[in-house]
């Protein structure tokens, strides 16, 4: 079996102790590729570096709407020549966040609007990040025709209307730690509407720990845990998922793994 961990943050702070131990969990956990991604310069650059490090590893480089206010012309040329690196899968995580505001909603826009310009001139898929800006969202892929490179929405927590939208644009939905919770009623009826051949797994470690180990650190590892739930929820086999999200993520960021 192989399993793909399609958004990660390993290179964070919080993996610096045991960052190995880390890796060689998720490998016999069968989470045997994760696509870290970076969110500002820093990650961008570091997530570069991991992939050239660690054959496992591939990269997303992109500039989080948190962080879109230092999104000047000198960071712009700094992701594009990141972007051509080796390794580099897409551009994200890029969106909109108009939950906690940390840049101006503005600022935001432009960000996402340049950086999906990006992707298209280096034909590389996006990964979206969207909270509390559905509707803007699913309007900024229609008017940049996002659909020409196609991408993710990550950790999907919109409703069926935008799934639909989502999936008429030919985007794939990703799904963490939410779908185990308790209370995550709605990411799992999601995880059971979208069409299996449009649904990736992921873990946005360290956050969003997945059931049992929710209000832990999370790891790749811990993908698997999402897989069980999301089979479960369909009632199919955890293998049968597990290849049909690895080829998903193949066909989407366009990566050779085997199994």
């Amino acid at each position: 079996m192989h399993l793909i961990d399609t958004h990660a943050h390993t290179d964070l702070a919080q993996f610096a102790h045991d960052r190995g131990e880390v890796y060689r969990r998720a490998q016999e956990a069968e989470v045997k590729t994760i696509i870290n991604v970076g969110y500002d310069a820093t990650t961008s650059e570091r997530s570069v570096q991991y992939a050239q490090r660690y054959p496992f590893i591939y990269a997303a480089v992109g500039f989080h709407p948190h962080d879109a206010k230092d999104f000047d012309a000198r960071a712009a040329a700094f992701l594009a020549e990141l972007a051509r690196r080796p390794k580099v899968v897409a551009i994200g995580e890029i969106g909109l966040d108009y939950y906690r505001h940390l840049s101006p909603r503005e600022q935001q826009m432009e960000a996402f609007r340049r950086q999906i310009g990006l992707a298209k001139e280096l034909r590389l898929p996006i990964i979206v990040h969207d909270r509390d800006a559905h509707t803007e969202t699913i309007r900024v892929l229609l008017e940049e025709r996002a659909q020409e490179v196609g991408g993710v929405l990550h950790s999907f927590s919109g409703d069926r209307e935008m799934a639909r939208q989502a999936l008429d644009l030919g985007f794939y939905l990703g799904f963490s730690g939410p779908v185990t919770f308790n209370n995550g009623r709605r990411a799992q009826d999601m995880a059971r509407y979208v069409p299996l051949d449009r649904l990736l797994l992921e873990t946005d470690c360290p956050y969003l720990t997945p059931e049992p180990f929710r209000g832990r650190r999370n790891e790749p590892a811990y993908v698997r845990f999402v897989a069980e739930k999301i089979a479960e929820l369909r009632g199919i086999s955890l293998e049968e998922l597990a290849a049909q999200t690895t080829e998903n993520a193949k066909r989407l960021f366009r990566i050779e793994v085997a199994g």
